[in-house]
């Protein structure tokens, strides 16, 4: 698959809704991964936001401009490594999106938070807390009851698991932009503030 072509040194810019939906989820992983994991109603609330920003991204990857396009940062595993490479041998290239590395990590980003959200989706119909669901089932028969806790509990571990590797990635991915940043000479963290990532001399 091709790989987006360098552009200026500069880097990319981003336009006001990736950034948005960008420290929008962050922010929800944060609160819901480290703050309150519990199934309170702020937790559920937070869930909902974060599916919210990753559905108007997932749109904006279709009309959004260039930069923010899927087209413009393709999956890419063979090309990610390659990049890695030149990048840690002094050979560093800009591109007009994500780099091949970042566009990977990207992907996983979202693909986990579509199963974290799916699930927490599944878990809870209605915006309330966990117990209030569970009161609800305790007027089921026994048998039911059963089947229902049984499968109630695969989807708990599957949310969980789910989260956690969200938790893992995200970690991953702050520390591959602090490399990035480090290597390119370029602040890839103020540039998704204000839109337009800096070079050393700038700052």
């Amino acid at each position: 698959m091709a790989v987006a072509e360098p552009i200026a040194a500069s880097g990319p810019s981003w336009d006001p809704i990736v950034r948005i939906t960008h420290w929008s989820v962050a922010t929800a992983i944060v609160i819901n991964g480290l703050i309150d994991e519990g199934g309170s109603t702020l937790h559920i609330w937070i869930g909902y936001g974060a599916l919210a920003m990753l559905v108007l991204r997932l749109l904006w990857g279709f009309i959004g401009p260039a930069e923010a396009r899927f087209s413009s940062f393709p999956f890419s595993l063979s090309a990610a490594i390659d990049h890695l490479t030149n990048v840690f041998s002094g050979h560093h290239k800009t591109h007009r999106s994500h780099n091949p590395a970042g566009s990977v990590m990207v992907y996983a980003l979202w693909g986990m938070l579509t199963l974290t959200a799916a699930t927490g989706v599944i878990l809870e119909t209605e915006p309330f807390p966990v117990e209030h669901r569970q009161q609800a089932m305790a007027q089921v028969d026994s048998h039911e009851d059963g089947e229902e806790n049984e499968l109630e509990e695969i989807v708990e571990e599957t949310h969980e698991i789910a989260a956690n590797l969200l938790l893992i990635l995200a970690a991953l991915h702050v520390a591959g932009v602090a490399v990035e940043s480090r290597l390119s000479g370029r602040n890839l963290v103020r540039g998704m503030i204000r839109g337009q990532p800096t070079s050393r001399s700038q700052e």
